[in-house]
């Protein structure tokens, strides 16, 4: 083969290999330099930015206060059974009407109580979770407090004063915390947090049942 097409074909191979070159360091390396757009409409668009003058408005400002009584959308809050417990002003003894009490309820409820409540309450509420436990025993084998804090034990749900608290109290408490307990309303959404009550209160039940709990016709003649 002739040199001249030999060294044609290793200059052009070299070639091709620059673009995957030069794009594996642009990836690799910061750079304090704005990035080159091939369509520039997005860089180059009609806006104000912040703090900049607006002749538009009478006080020449870009930036708009909000309207007076706007609100984000799906932040009305208004159903104050479903977001917040209460209805009439007292705590709600119903489930709000957006839920039906069914297995697949509880079967949600059980898989959020799982994750986020048994570390302190346990599987079965008594208050023996995981993190209860580490927490009960690293403050019985020292004197004072341990690490800088001391530790509340975690509340039984199967407590008398947890038992009789209405379901909207008990999704309060879930939401905005109690005494030493966190609140989850930022972590678990507002749903699930319904569901854990449903599951709450079937754990509560299954712990102090009775046979009049139990429908006339599925006690099989007891």
């Amino acid at each position: 083969m002739p040199r001249i097409i030999v060294y044609t074909l290793l200059i052009l191979g070299l070639l091709l290999l620059l673009p995957p070159v030069i794009a594996a360091n642009a990836r690799s390396r910061p750079n304090p330099n704005r990035p080159i757009n091939i369509i520039q409409d997005m860089d180059l668009q009609a806006k104000f930015l912040p703090q900049t003058k607006n002749d538009l408005f009478a006080d020449k400002r870009s930036q708009r206060p909000a309207v007076s009584g706007t609100v984000a959308r799906g932040e009305a809050y208004l159903d104050a059974h479903f977001n917040d417990g209460v209805v009439n002003g007292q705590w709600a003894t119903t489930l709000p009407s957006q839920f039906t009490l069914d297995a697949k309820l509880l079967l949600r409820g059980q898989e959020r109580f799982n994750i986020y409540c048994t570390p302190c309450h346990g599987y079965t509420g008594v208050g023996n979770g995981t993190v209860n436990q580490r927490a009960m025993e690293l403050v019985a084998n020292a004197e004072g407090p341990v690490n800088g804090t001391v530790w509340v034990a975690a509340k039984s749900l199967h407590d008398p004063t947890v038992t009789v608290q209405p379901v909207g109290q008990i999704f309060n408490s879930i939401t905005h915390g109690v005494r030493n307990m966190a609140g989850y309303g930022s972590q678990v959404p507002t749903e699930d947090r319904w569901a854990i009550v449903a599951y709450v209160r079937a754990l509560q039940i299954s712990q102090n049942a009775s046979l009049s709990d139990v429908p006339a016709d599925k006690r099989g003649g007891l």
